[in-house]
């Protein structure tokens, strides 16, 4: 045998997407990318997602789960969690006790969130105070376009939506940075310094109405919310107000083969994992999709992970099928949807060249993630790697391997362990991405078109 024959048979070599896929997975591939960035500019927050995950569940047949109510295979059946994160699930022809097929991902974004009391006035400009959400490099914040999104518990105990800053008619808003002139002492700070996080205060408006009296400036913005929303200053206190930034999804490079958009982490995953179980009919084992809320927090809270919201829904399919839930859950199976760092070859020391993900070569699988030692990591076993490498193989789906960084550099967690601590198989995966946790992501359309066809595998798999 040759050293060509040898290397043919005994190396292995990730490869280029661009030179596998066919001219009908191209077409699909740039399908899939509009119906996406169509989902990204409706779903700014976890609520938008869920609401829109919702509608185009129950447009597909699904409806609300009824505990108690017999369910039989092909019934399509959905959890709400109020508002804030949606389980979906399609009963198998299979008993339930040999498992669910589950694609989990998350839907909240890092972002700057309203503070409780936000809105003042200082030398005749009124602002919003903020905190941020997640892991942000706060300097990226300033002087971008913002939008606002949320909603207002009124006294009354009714909801209002609000969104300013989308429509092409709206103003955005904006939070202001210091003049290069003026900046000597900032430059000299380091980039975690040099915005400080109470200084991210989002610039509402300059005009004072007339009158006497102090904050006028203020008094004008809140007589637009009112008109517009009913709200009043009181009303802050029981809100759910965020900035993101304003604007699409929108084509990248002169080849188009990039996506930019606010929120690729994770809604590229969710969206990836949502749309296949719309389309699913009759698979053989029970299928899943689960879009978590506050993973970018540690997956803590109600509406997270971590809540034992998932085990109800999941308790609530066993008592309908007549099933052990904690069988069903040893014999399951977990893709932990979300995205991978993407070598960028402007920063090439981040990562080890050897085990990181690439532009363009496919849905990046992460045996691990975590922090130095992995701390922290859902270490997927041999075995739930074989079986994933041989389901994506399977049905075509290019992949390559992943690890997030250099070892003592940084790293990051998932969903991943909440499901592994539940006695569930679980693996990572997701759509290598550039410029992760800022303003604007990027991620390729042909990763993400895998990361689809990826979900679909799972949950048609045996």
């Amino acid at each position: 045998m040759t050293t060509d024959e040898l290397r043919e048979q005994l190396t292995f070599q990730v490869k280029n997407g661009y030179t596998q896929i066919t001219p009908e997975q191209r077409r699909e591939m740039a399908a899939y990318a509009k119906r996406y960035a169509a989902f990204m500019d409706a779903c700014k927050t976890e609520r938008e997602a869920t609401a829109w995950a919702v509608a185009a569940a129950e447009a597909k047949g699904f409806q609300p789960m009824t505990p108690g109510k017999p369910l039989k295979a092909g019934d399509k059946v959905y959890l709400n969690n109020r508002g804030k994160s949606i389980f979906l699930a399609v009963i198998g022809s299979a008993p339930l006790e040999e498992g669910i097929n589950l694609c989990a991902a998350h839907i909240d974004s890092p972002r700057l969130d309203l503070k409780p009391t936000p809105l003042y006035e200082d030398t005749e400009i009124a602002y919003f105070k903020t905190n941020y959400y997640g892991g942000v490099k706060k300097y990226q914040w300033p002087t971008i376009p913002l939008a606002l999104h949320g909603v207002v518990c009124r006294k009354d105990g009714s909801v209002v939506t609000v969104s300013v800053g989308e429509d092409p008619e709206d103003p955005v808003l904006f939070i202001t940075d210091l003049l290069i002139h003026l900046a000597r002492e900032q430059m000299q700070k380091s980039l975690a310094e040099g915005v400080a996080a109470e200084q991210l205060n989002v610039l509402l408006g300059t005009e004072p109405l007339e009158g006497e009296g102090a904050d006028l400036v203020k008094l004008h913005v809140l007589k637009i919310l009112n008109e517009k929303y009913g709200i009043t200053e009181a009303d802050f206190r029981s809100a759910e107000l965020t900035m993101v930034p304003a604007g699409k999804c929108r084509e990248v490079g002169l080849d188009r083969s990039l996506l930019g958009a606010y929120g690729h982490d994770d809604r590229v995953c969710a969206y990836a994992a949502l749309e296949p179980i719309l389309n699913l009919e009759h698979p053989t084992h029970t299928a899943m999709c689960v879009l978590a809320d506050k993973e970018e927090i540690g997956s803590v809270g109600i509406s997270g992970m971590q809540s034992r919201a998932f085990d109800t829904f999941v308790a609530d399919l066993c008592d309908s099928l007549g099933a052990d839930p904690g069988h069903v859950l040893a014999n399951s199976f977990c893709l932990s949807s979300d995205v991978a760092n993407a070598f960028d070859p402007s920063f090439p020391d981040a990562c080890d060249r050897r085990n990181t993900s690439y532009v363009n070569y496919g849905v990046a699988i992460m045996k691990y993630t975590g922090r130095g030692g992995k701390s922290g990591a859902s270490d997927a076993s041999a075995e739930a790697l074989g079986h994933v490498r041989r389901v994506l193989d399977q049905a075509g789906v290019l992949w390559q391997i992943n690890t997030i960084g250099r070892v003592d550099l940084g790293g990051g967690g998932t969903v991943a362990g909440f499901m592994a601590n539940r006695n569930i198989v679980t693996v990572d995966a997701g759509v290598p991405l550039l410029c992760m946790h800022a303003p604007m992501e990027l991620i390729s359309k042909l990763d993400a078109y895998m990361m689809m066809k990826a979900s679909l595998a799972i949950y048609e798999a045996f």
